[in-house]
Protein backbone atom coordinates (compact mmCIF):
# COMPACT_ATOMS: atom_id res chain seq x y z
CA UNK A 1 0.00 0.00 0.00
CA UNK A 2 1.60 3.68 -0.68
CA UNK A 3 0.56 6.73 0.96
CA UNK A 4 -1.53 8.95 -1.01
CA UNK A 5 0.42 12.22 -1.91
CA UNK A 6 -1.98 15.52 -2.38
CA UNK A 7 -0.90 18.63 -3.83
CA UNK A 8 2.45 17.20 -2.12
CA UNK A 9 0.93 16.62 1.47
CA UNK A 10 0.90 12.71 2.79
CA UNK A 11 -2.42 12.16 4.15
CA UNK A 12 -3.42 8.63 4.41
CA UNK A 13 -2.64 4.87 3.33
CA UNK A 14 -5.04 4.71 0.23
CA UNK A 15 -5.90 1.39 -1.28
CA UNK A 16 -8.67 1.13 -4.17
CA UNK A 17 -11.46 -1.48 -3.68
CA UNK A 18 -12.59 -2.98 -6.86
CA UNK A 19 -14.66 -4.88 -9.20
CA UNK A 20 -17.34 -5.73 -11.38
CA UNK A 21 -21.33 -4.82 -10.00
CA UNK A 22 -22.38 -8.16 -8.05
CA UNK A 23 -18.86 -9.57 -7.29
CA UNK A 24 -19.52 -8.32 -3.66
CA UNK A 25 -17.01 -5.11 -3.32
CA UNK A 26 -19.67 -2.91 -0.91
CA UNK A 27 -20.24 -6.46 1.34
CA UNK A 28 -16.42 -6.82 1.97
CA UNK A 29 -15.79 -3.17 2.22
CA UNK A 30 -18.62 -3.07 4.66
CA UNK A 31 -16.85 -5.89 6.43
CA UNK A 32 -13.48 -4.29 6.00
CA UNK A 33 -14.82 -1.15 7.72
CA UNK A 34 -16.31 -2.85 10.70
CA UNK A 35 -13.88 -4.72 11.33
CA UNK A 36 -11.10 -2.03 11.17
CA UNK A 37 -12.84 0.39 13.13
CA UNK A 38 -13.49 -1.99 15.69
CA UNK A 39 -9.79 -3.14 16.29
CA UNK A 40 -9.42 1.50 16.45
CA UNK A 41 -8.52 1.61 13.03
CA UNK A 42 -9.66 5.10 12.00
CA UNK A 43 -11.10 4.87 8.03
CA UNK A 44 -12.29 6.90 5.64
CA UNK A 45 -14.18 5.76 2.31
CA UNK A 46 -14.63 7.45 -0.79
CA UNK A 47 -17.43 5.67 -2.85
CA UNK A 48 -17.78 6.51 -6.60
CA UNK A 49 -21.00 6.12 -8.30
CA UNK A 50 -22.38 6.60 -11.70
CA UNK A 51 -25.61 7.50 -10.74
CA UNK A 52 -27.42 11.46 -9.37
CA UNK A 53 -26.47 11.47 -5.81
CA UNK A 54 -29.49 12.47 -3.89
CA UNK A 55 -29.19 13.02 -0.38
CA UNK A 56 -32.50 15.21 0.54
CA UNK A 57 -35.80 15.62 -1.10
CA UNK A 58 -36.40 18.89 -3.73
CA UNK A 59 -38.50 20.32 -0.73
CA UNK A 60 -35.46 20.45 2.13
CA UNK A 61 -33.90 23.47 2.55
CA UNK A 62 -30.16 22.33 1.05
CA UNK A 63 -31.89 21.02 -1.66
CA UNK A 64 -33.69 24.50 -2.25
CA UNK A 65 -30.13 26.31 -1.41
CA UNK A 66 -28.44 24.49 -4.19
CA UNK A 67 -31.29 24.92 -6.72
CA UNK A 68 -30.84 28.70 -6.26
CA UNK A 69 -27.08 28.30 -6.97
CA UNK A 70 -25.26 27.52 -4.31
CA UNK A 71 -22.25 26.08 -5.25
CA UNK A 72 -21.43 24.16 -1.99
CA UNK A 73 -24.11 23.58 0.86
CA UNK A 74 -22.80 22.01 3.94
CA UNK A 75 -25.34 20.88 6.15
CA UNK A 76 -23.66 19.83 9.71
CA UNK A 77 -25.68 18.44 13.18
CA UNK A 78 -24.19 16.89 16.83
CA UNK A 79 -24.18 13.47 14.65
CA UNK A 80 -23.02 13.91 11.04
CA UNK A 81 -21.58 16.83 8.47
CA UNK A 82 -22.53 16.70 4.73
CA UNK A 83 -21.04 18.30 2.02
CA UNK A 84 -22.88 18.83 -1.71
CA UNK A 85 -21.07 20.48 -4.34
CA UNK A 86 -23.19 21.28 -7.17
CA UNK A 87 -20.87 20.51 -10.38
CA UNK A 88 -23.29 22.75 -12.94
CA UNK A 89 -21.68 21.16 -15.93
CA UNK A 90 -18.47 21.46 -14.84
CA UNK A 91 -15.95 17.87 -14.87
CA UNK A 92 -16.02 15.31 -12.09
CA UNK A 93 -13.41 16.85 -9.48
CA UNK A 94 -10.35 14.46 -10.05
CA UNK A 95 -9.94 11.10 -6.95
CA UNK A 96 -6.83 13.51 -5.98
CA UNK A 97 -8.87 16.24 -5.19
CA UNK A 98 -11.70 14.39 -3.68
CA UNK A 99 -8.68 12.06 -1.13
CA UNK A 100 -7.40 15.90 -0.21
CA UNK A 101 -10.74 17.07 0.97
CA UNK A 102 -10.78 14.09 3.22
CA UNK A 103 -10.20 14.39 7.11
CA UNK A 104 -6.73 12.79 8.24
CA UNK A 105 -7.41 8.83 8.61
CA UNK A 106 -5.49 5.60 9.46
CA UNK A 107 -6.40 4.21 5.94
CA UNK A 108 -8.79 5.35 2.81
CA UNK A 109 -10.52 2.85 0.94
CA UNK A 110 -11.78 3.56 -2.97
CA UNK A 111 -14.01 1.73 -4.03
CA UNK A 112 -14.74 2.31 -7.65
CA UNK A 113 -11.86 4.18 -9.73
CA UNK A 114 -11.19 1.05 -11.03
CA UNK A 115 -8.43 2.23 -13.93
CA UNK A 116 -6.64 5.00 -11.19
CA UNK A 117 -2.96 4.28 -10.78
CA UNK A 118 -3.54 3.27 -6.66
CA UNK A 119 -2.80 0.22 -4.74
CA UNK A 120 -5.63 -2.00 -5.25
CA UNK A 121 -7.82 -5.27 -4.20
CA UNK A 122 -10.02 -6.19 -6.75
CA UNK A 123 -12.86 -8.51 -6.06
CA UNK A 124 -13.10 -10.97 -8.74
CA UNK A 125 -16.11 -13.56 -8.79
CA UNK A 126 -15.63 -15.53 -12.31
CA UNK A 127 -19.65 -16.33 -12.16
CA UNK A 128 -20.37 -12.35 -12.55
CA UNK A 129 -19.39 -13.19 -16.36
CA UNK A 130 -16.91 -10.42 -16.56
CA UNK A 131 -12.66 -10.72 -17.35
CA UNK A 132 -10.92 -10.07 -13.90
CA UNK A 133 -9.07 -6.78 -14.06
CA UNK A 134 -5.48 -7.83 -12.78
CA UNK A 135 -3.81 -9.13 -15.42
CA UNK A 136 -4.08 -5.29 -17.17
CA UNK A 137 -3.23 -3.61 -13.94
CA UNK A 138 -0.25 -3.55 -12.65
CA UNK A 139 -1.97 -1.74 -9.48
CA UNK A 140 -3.48 -4.62 -8.29
CA UNK A 141 -2.03 -5.65 -4.77
CA UNK A 142 -4.09 -8.45 -3.74
CA UNK A 143 -7.28 -10.04 -5.62
CA UNK A 144 -9.98 -11.81 -3.10
CA UNK A 145 -11.53 -14.60 -5.07
CA UNK A 146 -13.64 -17.86 -4.72
CA UNK A 147 -11.94 -19.44 -7.60
CA UNK A 148 -8.40 -21.30 -7.69
CA UNK A 149 -5.30 -18.94 -7.91
CA UNK A 150 -4.48 -19.04 -11.24
CA UNK A 151 -0.78 -19.75 -12.61
CA UNK A 152 0.08 -17.05 -14.61
CA UNK A 153 -1.08 -14.18 -11.55
CA UNK A 154 2.14 -12.29 -11.23
CA UNK A 155 4.36 -13.12 -7.99
CA UNK A 156 3.65 -10.30 -6.40
CA UNK A 157 -0.37 -10.25 -6.27
CA UNK A 158 -1.86 -11.67 -3.07
CA UNK A 159 -4.71 -14.37 -3.83
CA UNK A 160 -7.01 -14.48 -1.02
CA UNK A 161 -10.12 -16.26 -0.53
CA UNK A 162 -12.92 -14.13 -0.88
CA UNK A 163 -15.30 -17.23 1.59
CA UNK A 164 -12.55 -15.88 3.89
CA UNK A 165 -13.15 -12.25 4.91
CA UNK A 166 -10.85 -12.55 7.82
CA UNK A 167 -7.67 -13.42 5.73
CA UNK A 168 -8.82 -10.47 3.51
CA UNK A 169 -9.02 -8.21 6.62
CA UNK A 170 -5.13 -9.88 8.17
CA UNK A 171 -3.87 -8.65 4.52
CA UNK A 172 -5.42 -5.12 4.78
CA UNK A 173 -4.06 -5.17 8.27
CA UNK A 174 -0.64 -6.51 7.42
CA UNK A 175 -0.63 -3.63 4.68
CA UNK A 176 -1.41 -0.38 7.23
CA UNK A 177 1.43 -2.00 9.52
CA UNK A 178 3.88 -2.07 6.71
CA UNK A 179 3.95 1.21 6.17
CA UNK A 180 3.35 2.51 9.26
Amino acid sequence: MEVAEVAGVIKTPVLGVIGWSGSGKTTLLEYLVAQLAGRGVRVNVVKHSHHDIVLEPPHKDSARLRTAGAAEVMIASPYRIAIMRELRGNEEPPLAELLERLAPADLTLVEGYKWEPLPKLEVFRPEVGKAPVYPDDPHIAAVASNAPRPAQLAAHVAWLDLDDPEAVLRWVMGRIASIA
